[in-house]
C-alpha cells in the first residue's frame, strides 16, 4: 500500500512499490492526462510535477513520490504559472496533434515557476528533454515568452 498526494489529496493504492507513477496516474486514478510516450524519460509526454518540480512519472517508482506532491496536467491551470501557460498555447495555438502538449506545459509551468522571465537560453535548456514530433517548438518558445510577460 502506498499514498501518494496527487493534485492536493492523499490517495491509497495497492500498487509495487517499484510501479511507475505513470501507470498509477493512468491506469489506477484515472488521470489520463500524463501521457505514456517512450518508457524510458526521453520524450517528456509523461511529464509531471514533483514538489513542483518537472519530472518524467514513467522513471518515477512509486515509493520515490510517497511523501511528495504530485501535480498532473488536470490542475496545472490552478496555479499562476500554469493558467498564463495555458492561455498563451490557446492565443498562439500552439497544439498540432497535440499528444505531447500536456508534457510541454508541464515542463513549462515548472520553468515559470523558477524563473518568471526566462531567456531563449533559459527555455531551450528547460524544454530541451520534451520532444514534439508535430515541431511547434517555435510556437511553444513564443507561448512561453507570452506568459512569461503575463
Amino acid at each position: 500500500m502506498a499514498t501518494l498526494n496527487i493534485n492536493g489529496q492523499d490517495h491509497t493504492f495497492d500498487v509495487p512499490e517499484d510501479m511507475p507513477v505513470l501507470w498509477v496516474l493512468r491506469d489506477v486514478a484515472g488521470l489520463t492526462g500524463t501521457k505514456f510516450g517512450c518508457g524510458a524519460g526521453l520524450c517528456g509526454a509523461c511529464t509531471v510535477h514533483l514538489d513542483g518540480e518537472a519530472v518524467r512519472s514513467c522513471q518515477t517508482a512509486v515509493g520515490d513520490a510517497v511523501g511528495h506532491k504530485i501535480a498532473t496536467i488536470e490542475t496545472v491551470g490552478a496555479t499562476p504559472q500554469g493558467a498564463a501557460i495555458q492561455k498563451a498555447w490557446l492565443d498562439l495555438e500552439v497544439v498540432q496533434c497535440g499528444y505531447c502538449q500536456s508534457g510541454q506545459i508541464m515542463s513549462a509551468a515548472a520553468l515559470l515557476k523558477a524563473n518568471p522571465k526566462p531567456s531563449d537560453s533559459d527555455i531551450d535548456d528547460a524544454m530541451s528533454g520534451n520532444i514534439c514530433r508535430c515541431g511547434t517548438y517555435p510556437r511553444i518558445r513564443a507561448a512561453i515568452k507570452q506568459a512569461s510577460a503575463a
